[in-house]
């Protein structure tokens, strides 16, 4: 009887912390005018990340993503981005709040590592501990579509889109980095 007491316990256990981590999504919310919370961070490729003081000095697109779904979002913002020639650094941040998720970093930076290719890994900054920060920033409620913010060289948010990847949003994005980077 003891050797089923614990795999009950631990069961319990997680499932009472999933549901806590679950619970009370902050609502989404628009940060334009807003300077981009001091987050930390790290790449794929193991670099640790400071955001926003590692981009200061130049625009950024952020793509902030809260499940593993939100990636096909994201790509489209990114092939968009190229299609129409933006020249801004864009970074995607998977953004994972909770106890269990900063317990399996590894494995689910790893997970992540077989999908995206070596070269594109400094562009991937997985956010666990930081993660409820930039929750609140920019709220998490209808998590599905990415979050999708410009800040400007002093980390100010000059742009923001929650609804999911449409064209307009797109042009509107690319109108507003124009006129940040000038003719």
């Amino acid at each position: 009887m003891p050797a089923r007491t614990c795999p009950l316990a631990l069961t319990k256990a997680l499932t009472v912390t999933g549901m806590a981590s679950c619970s009370g999504r902050p609502p989404r919310r628009d940060p334009t005018g807003e300077t981009f919370p001091a987050l930390r961070g790290q790449s794929l490729d193991g670099v640790e990340r400071q955001l926003p003081g590692d981009l200061i000095g130049a625009p950024a697109l952020l793509l902030i993503g809260f499940k593993m779904e939100t990636q096909f979002d994201l790509d489209r913002w990114i092939l968009g981005a190229q299609q129409v020639g933006l020249k801004v650094k864009i970074l995607e941040l998977p953004t994972l709040p909770g106890l269990l998720p900063g317990l399996f970093a590894a494995t689910i930076d790893g997970g992540m590592r077989r999908g995206i290719p070596r070269e594109d890994w400094p562009s991937v900054v997985t956010i666990y501990g930081d993660a409820k920060v930039l929750e609140q920033f920019v709220g998490s409620e209808d998590p599905l579509p990415g979050r999708i913010v410009l800040i400007d060289a002093a980390a100010r948010v000059v742009f923001f889109h929650d609804r999911g990847f449409s064209a307009g949003a797109l042009q509107r994005l690319a109108a507003v980095l124009h006129d940040l980077q000038g003719p």
